[in-house]
């Protein structure tokens, strides 16, 4: 027999197989001795009140064993089935190659950067070195912009697809199975290449293939039908199905679809910095303590506020974490955050952004890709105070509210350096102000948060894709050509590493109708 409870207990008992079995015996009115195992189906922690808790929904396993919940797949070898182009090995191409394997499909994932480890050089001299490889870097490259940039887990895209199945298949190839019970579940950017790695090798083994340093040029079509892609070498490869999952970066793409005369569309997207203060700070305001618990994990925040008619809200918010170079071309400068495992590290940091919408520039009425050029002169001002060598501007929080070049920066994660500037030169007159006007709120919110001890550092412009390519709701294909299937982050349908597996799920399910 199996009953289910949710418990909630101190952060000291966490850990303890004991106790826990101990409360389930009292609050089910059982002996001890029946219950034979216990499995934790979710866990979060709740931090409102004094006594931070830990909560859990637990099933106890009374007079019977514990049976794992083992997750069933069926995956067939596809070395001579049909083929489907995957173009982009980020989460979207990643699973949908998978999905591809249990469809009856042979995925061919083409992507133009490298393997997950070959990228880690490339990824060096960018912090090292301040020099981007156009074709390697924090975005481009196997695993996409998610590998080294966190492997946050998080999603509320529930009803676009299973995300426990996606949760599950990363367990299967390495993650540990904390991700299926944690609220908020993450792997860590040390963990997640590995992964990957062997999500990749059990495609190969079953008839995929990957291709990896090459990028896609062209996508060929033929009275309304898909027929195949160019590479930049010149090689065509051909199929009756292309899914395009090139991520929220790969500007070059949606210059083809342009140029091609297919429909795409402008989107909004967020605009703002990434902050970053003491994880010390952080967790005495959230955990309510001078010193967090050694059971409790770098505390989380999640802000938001309405300032002019602006929503200004944190976004990927990274405890012990590091801030990032993630720009992919030479002359622009872009920040995101990401964490280790461990979330290990001293400072906390998180993008705080404000939504820019269609009618904040003019042009993109006409133009779907007035936002994307928007975008890259933010990116270009923010190369431009920096000095090069991807130093990225930075102030002060509370200078920057206070409209004051900071006489010095704080000690902090972004490695390749930043340069004490006045962003509000940089930000849009709308953006500025409704961040200056948030952060002092956001410290009436959280003890502590606003503080001199904070820097923003410029500019967090990558949050989502600035383009939307349309498909239809049902078949999932471009609406003007057959076999084509905007996929992902960069194609506007998912915000993150989870939503983004599902979508490239739901691609290959679409063919398969």
């Amino acid at each position: 027999m199996q009953k289910e409870i949710e418990i909630a207990v101190a952060p000291e008992f966490i850990h303890d197989i004991d106790y826990l079995i101990e409360v389930g015996s009292t609050r089910l009115k059982v002996a001890k001795e029946r219950i034979k195992g216990h499995h934790i189906r979710k866990r979060s922690i709740d931090a409102r009140s004094r006594q931070v808790l830990y909560r859990l929904r637990i099933v106890y396993f009374i007079d019977e064993r514990d049976t794992p919940n083992i997750l069933s797949t069926t995956i067939k070898k596809v070395d001579n089935a049909p083929p489907v182009i995957i173009i982009g090995a980020g989460p979207a191409g990643l699973f949908a190659a998978y999905r591809s394997l249990e469809r009856g499909f042979k995925p061919i994932v083409i992507e133009r950067g490298k393997s997950v480890q070959d990228r880690r050089r490339d990824l060096a001299r960018i912090n090292r070195e301040g020099l981007i490889n156009p074709e390697s870097n924090y975005c481009f490259g196997e695993g996409g912009a998610g590998t080294y940039s966190d492997g946050k887990l998080y999603t509320r895209s529930n009803k676009r697809g299973d995300v426990q199945k996606v949760l599950q298949i990363f367990v299967q190839h390495g993650a540990t199975e904390d991700i299926l019970v944690d609220a908020r579940p993450h792997i860590g950017t040390n963990k997640l290449p590995h992964i990957i790695e062997d999500m990749r090798n059990s495609i190969l083994e079953n008839g995929g293939e990957f291709r990896f340093d090459t990028r896609v040029d062209d996508i060929i079509e033929s009275f309304g039908q898909i027929r195949g892609v160019r590479t930049a070498s010149g090689g065509i490869i051909t199929a009756n199905h292309v899914i395009v999952a090139t991520g929220h970066s790969a500007r070059d793409i949606f210059t083809l679809f342009q140029q091609k005369g297919w429909l795409i569309e402008a989107k909004p997207f967020a605009l703002g910095v990434r902050i970053e203060h003491p994880q010390a700070i952080i967790d005495q305001a959230q955990y309510h303590t001078a010193v967090r618990h050694e059971n409790l994990p770098p505390a989380y925040y999640s802000l938001v506020e309405q300032v002019n008619g602006r929503g200004v809200f944190s976004f990927c918010m990274c405890p012990g974490g590091i801030i990032a170079p993630c720009a992919t071309a030479s002359e622009e400068v872009v920040v995101n955050g990401w964490s280790p495992s461990k979330r290990n590290n001293p400072q906390a940091n998180s993008g705080t952004v404000i939504q820019i919408n269609i009618d904040d520039v003019p042009a993109a009425a006409a133009d779907p890709l007035a936002l994307l050029a928007f975008q890259k002169d933010i990116e270009r001002k923010a190369y431009q105070a920096g000095g090069g060598n991807l130093i990225a501007p930075a102030q002060r929080m509370v200078d920057f509210v206070e409209s004051r070049v900071s006489n010095d920066l704080p000690e902090n994660s972004y490695k390749p350096g930043t340069r004490s500037t006045d962003l509000n030169e940089i930000l849009p007159t709308f953006v500025h102000q409704a961040l200056r006007g948030a952060l002092p709120l956001f410290g009436k919110k959280m003890k502590g948060y606003y503080t001199n001890e904070a820097i923003l550092v410029g500019v967090e412009s990558r949050t989502s894709s600035p383009i939307r390519i349309p498909r239809d709701k049902f078949s999932l294909q471009h609406p003007e050509v057959a076999g084509l299937y905007p996929c992902g982050e960069g194609a506007g349908y998912a915000g993150g590493i989870v939503s983004a597996a599902i979508d490239g799920m739901n691609c290959i399910d679409a063919i398969h109708m």
